[in-house]
Order: C-alpha cells, then sequence, then structure tokens
C-alpha cells in the first residue's frame, strides 16, 4: 500500500523513527508500538480507503485481531471521498443516510457509531520556509532539551497539558521515545524557559525525502497568549533548514484549535485534510 496522504506518510515515518513496527497488508498498514501500547496513535490501522456503509464490522474485527489485548480503537484513513462528487451511496439530499455522517457528510459505518468510535478530521499544513510570528517572545530562554533534568520537566509539562487521567507511563514511554530519536540525530525538541522552568515546548524531526514534522506543540496552561507557541516553532524552522535540510515543513491541527492560527501566521497553509476514527480506551 502507497501511502499519498502527507500527514500520515510522515507520522508513520516518526513512529518508525521511535522504535514501531509497520506491517503491509495490502488495503491497510499496521502500525505498531510494542513499547508503548497505551499509545493510541502508536498503534493503529491505516486504512486505504474510506470505510464503505456496511463495512465497519471488517474494519472493526482487523483491528482487534491485529491488537487483541487493546482496550482503544485507532483507525485512520489515506484517502476520503471526494466532496464534490456525486452521491452514488444512497445518500439524502442533504448528505445523510442511515449509517450517519460525519462533520463534512461523508458517511460512516454504523457499525462504528455503534462501537463508540468518532469521526475526527485535521487539517495538514505545510510551508517551504516558517517565517516569525506576529509577536515573538523575547524574555523567554529558547533552546534545545539535553539533560536529564530538561527531559523530566517535558513529562511535567505533557502531563500539565493532558486531560485529567492521562496515564503518567504512557507520557513518560513516549518522551523516552522523543529523546531518542534527538539522540539519533533525526530531529530535536526545544522548549521555552523562564527562570529555569519549561512554559512550552514542540520537536521537529527529519521524515524524509526533504520533509521535516512538527510534533506535539505543547504550551503550559498557565503560560498561553505569551507568543511562545509561535516564537518555537519560528525557532525549530530556522533548525530545520539549517541543519536537517528540509525543504518543506509539515505540521498537522485541529481545525477548531486556536492554535492553527499560530501556525497560519507563521507561514502554513492548509494543504490537506487528515481523516481518522478513533475511541480512546
Amino acid at each position: 500500500m502507497r501511502v499519498t496522504s502527507l500527514g500520515f506518510r510522515t507520522d508513520v515515518a516518526l513512529r518508525v523513527l521511535e522504535g514501531a513496527e509497520v506491517a503491509d497488508r495490502g488495503d491497510y498498514v499496521v502500525v505498531r508500538s510494542p513499547g508503548n501500547p497505551d499509545y493510541w496513535w502508536g498503534n493503529f490501522l491505516l486504512l486505504a480507503a474510506w470505510p464503505g456503509c456496511g463495512a465497519g464490522d471488517r474494519w472493526l474485527a482487523r483491528f482487534a485481531a491485529e491488537f487483541p489485548l487493546a482496550h482503544h480503537i485507532a483507525l485512520g484513513v489515506d484517502s476520503a471521498p471526494d466532496e464534490d462528487a456525486p452521491d452514488e451511496d444512497g445518500t439524502d439530499e442533504d448528505g445523510t443516510d442511515e449509517d450517519g455522517t460525519d462533520e463534512d457528510g461523508r458517511p460512516v459505518p454504523a457499525e462504528f457509531l455503534a462501537a463508540g468510535l468518532e469521526p475526527q478530521r485535521d487539517t495538514v499544513l505545510t510551508c517551504t520556509a516558517v517565517g516569525p510570528p506576529p509577536h515573538p517572545n523575547t524574555d523567554a530562554e529558547i533552546r534545545r532539551l539535553e539533560s536529564d533534568a530538561d527531559w523530566r520537566q517535558s513529562v511535567g509539562l505533557s502531563m500539565r497539558c493532558f486531560e485529567p487521567g492521562e496515564p503518567g507511563d504512557y507520557v513518560r514511554r513516549r518522551t523516552a521515545a522523543r529523546r531518542r530519536v534527538t539522540q539519533a540525530g533525526r530531529g530535536a525538541w526545544f522548549g521555552a524557559f523562564a527562570g529555569g522552568r519549561l512554559l512550552a515546548q514542540l520537536g521537529l524531526f527529519d521524515t524524509g525525502d526533504g520533509y521535516a514534522r512538527y510534533q506535539h506543540v505543547e504550551t503550559d496552561p498557565r503560560a498561553r497568549r505569551r507568543g511562545l507557541a509561535g516564537t518555537l516553532v519560528w525557532h525549530a524552522g530556522r533548525y530545520g533548514r539549517e541543519v536537517l535540510g528540509a525543504g518543506t515543513f509539515v505540521i498537522v491541527a485541529d481545525p477548531a484549535d486556536v492554535a492553527i492560527r499560530v501556525y497560519r501566521a507563521c507561514g502554513f497553509a492548509d494543504t490537506q485534510s487528515q481523516f481518522s476514527f478513533e475511541r480512546p480506551s
């Protein structure tokens, strides 16, 4: 299976850098992270095409067979139906049918809805040169994370940014994987510090073919609206061009999240949509 979605292509490349196993099954790809089984999007199926009506049970069974111990379900879709194509699947004029639809009117298998899966649509943004935000932060110290103490602060910041109840073991394992990739020279993790305290962070990694992918832009809830995220995005972009030799920068964002405005202000433009279905554990 040839992955055409730029978001998922760089996602899979990142998981491989972190140690994931990838298996091509023809009409889907399995991404498995044995070292972090609680990482939903480190353990998922990437479907070659949008699941048709009536195909939900088959995909749920395949996920269960590939991940028999998983409590979550995560299914990515490499491509989706053309939103402007004529209705040929029994949908009503308003774009709905008996199986239900996602927010853009695409039919969602009834089996997915019954199993508690939620359709998701993210925006893939790209640019060839990352610019400064409108109001760069000049007070914080912007630097790469290097020491054990830095990475312990990274875990703490992630925990402060997550919803209550996020498993700490998952966060620590994910952070350890990030650190290993930086130590291998495939990218860097940057932080914004004030008084020695980590207030914001993100990663930028070489995913091959001239692409550099941003990861997990996080800002302490008590330090937002200070320009920290945009300043980090800009700083990391300079590193990506000068050190990684990147020609295209990729970032994926929730279109409803305020962070997407920060990325657009730094020169990113909407390029694709990324579609998925998930049920958290």
